[in-house]
């Protein structure tokens, strides 16, 4: 609960909120995980996409321009004529005028059957192609949603389990914050043991001169960087003059 232990800016990235609309930092690590799993399938399916194309336009080549068409047209006329009125020409023109023969031959092929006919795919199929990847897709940003509600279907059946999971993460916290401020409250020594740069040096005496340049100067929380609002409190000491938000006071 919040009145029981409020988070800090730190803490708070750190947290699923279920009834916060956006993606969230720890959901947003998972999503893109999800998401670097379907590049493999789109780099296939664009492989398979281009290498079917790629066909394509081989064999539609290859129809277009090896089209061959034969023609060939052949004619024989045979004729004997016998003269003569004898027996001998009578008997001739019977038997070998039989072999007076007149005919016209014309043939056209092609390898038009033996040509590949390659038919390409549509924009429509390339587009039904896709739409299961797509679909996939939007299920990976869309799954952050209903994994939220594990932990409530688990503290439903299990509510034993639920309150050490509570308590767990309660004294979690507060080992984490002890840490916290333990390693904020050397770095903020540290930090005021250090000579002031130029700018910063140049900057006090300005505010110290011109009192009225602080209300222009944006300041954050000594200890989480909170940007400054009016619930933040000042050090007492005079000659310190840090920042510091509620909580962290």
């Amino acid at each position: 609960k919040r009145t029981l232990l409020p988070l800090l800016r730190e803490e708070t990235s750190a947290f699923i909120f279920p009834c916060h609309p956006a993606v969230q930092r720890p959901e947003l690590q998972h999503m893109v995980m999800e998401l670097l799993r379907c590049i493999p399938l789109l780099l296939f399916l664009l492989f398979v996409c281009g290498l079917d194309h790629f066909i394509f336009s081989i064999l539609s080549i290859i129809q277009h321009h090896s089209f061959v068409q034969y023609s060939y047209q052949t004619s024989h006329h045979l004729t004997v004529n016998v003269m003569g009125t004898s027996l001998m020409a009578q008997l001739l023109r019977g038997t070998i005028g039989a072999l007076n023969t007149s005919f016209d031959t014309q043939v056209e092929t092609s390898n038009l059957a033996c040509l590949p006919q390659p038919s390409g795919m549509t924009r429509q199929q390339y587009l039904n192609t896709c739409l299961p990847l797509g679909a996939l897709a939007l299920l990976c940003l869309a799954q952050v949603y209903p994994f939220r509600l594990r932990r409530a279907i688990a503290a439903f059946y299990f509510p034993k389990r639920e309150k050490t999971r509570v308590l767990f993460l309660y004294n979690k916290l507060l080992r984490q914050r002890k840490n916290f401020m333990h390693l904020q409250r050397g770095r903020i020594a540290r930090q005021a043991r250090q000579p002031p740069g130029l700018g910063m040096a140049l900057l006090e005496w300005c505010c110290r001169h011109c009192p009225w340049l602080r209300r222009y100067l944006r300041r954050s929380c000594t200890v989480c960087g909170t940007p400054e609002t009016p619930w933040h409190r000042p050090c007492p000491d005079p000659d310190c003059g840090a920042l510091y938000c509620e909580p962290c006071w």
